[in-house]
């Protein structure tokens, strides 16, 4: 996690320095072929923004798949509770009649718990792959449809950048900026709620 931030602060680092470059360097007046990158009007780089924990509080679809992903992890809770139930069931019965048991009875009952102690892990560890590829899967998808939907909008705006405001992120920024309400529309009428 520590990585994650330090890599966003550079990132970010960056981004100002680009910024406080295209504001206060002088300004050049070349010929330079049209189509040119360099043929640029003054004042044409433009940023905007969106609260990303507003797009996952009103996004229809985004709130879909948390529900979703909810869900199957509430599922594996009570299919993981319901095997452990029953290992604890199997244990206290072994401990009540371990004194009447002969000693093949009770290696066999103690390496039929320790089958079961193993499955419960390998279960848990599956489920727990199953539910971060998933959940890695569905966000992605998510994020794709805010990329898809962002191309689509820009058409008419001309943003150079549009980035995502985290708080732990961003240091200044100017609402005037901020396009998170025109995107939470433009994303529910592309993905409405389900019913």
């Amino acid at each position: 996690m520590k990585n994650i931030a330090a890599g966003m602060n550079i990132v970010l680092a960056i981004a100002v320095a680009i910024l406080f470059y295209f504001q206060f360097a002088p300004k050049k007046t070349e010929n330079t072929a049209p189509g040119s990158s360099k043929n640029l009007p003054e004042g044409s780089f433009k940023i905007a923004y969106f609260e990303s924990d507003s797009i996952q509080n009103n996004f229809e679809y985004f709130k879909e798949i948390r529900s979703v992903l909810q869900a199957k992890d509430q599922a594996n809770s009570r299919q993981l509770n319901e095997l452990k139930t029953i290992f604890t069931s199997k244990y206290q019965d072994l401990q009540r009649s371990a004194q009447s048991l002969s000693q093949a009875e009770l290696a066999n009952r103690q390496q039929e718990l320790v089958q079961m102690e193993k499955t419960y892990q390998g279960k848990e560890q599956m489920m727990a792959q199953e539910m971060q590829d998933e959940s890695f899967k569905k966000l992605q998808d998510v994020k794709k449809k805010i990329e898809d939907y962002l191309k689509e909008y820009n058409k008419g705006k001309g943003y150079s950048y549009i980035f995502s405001s985290a708080p732990e992120f961003m240091y200044l920024k100017d609402t005037t900026y901020n396009i998170t309400e025109d995107l939470i529309k433009g994303l529910n009428k592309l993905y409405p709620k389900k019913q």
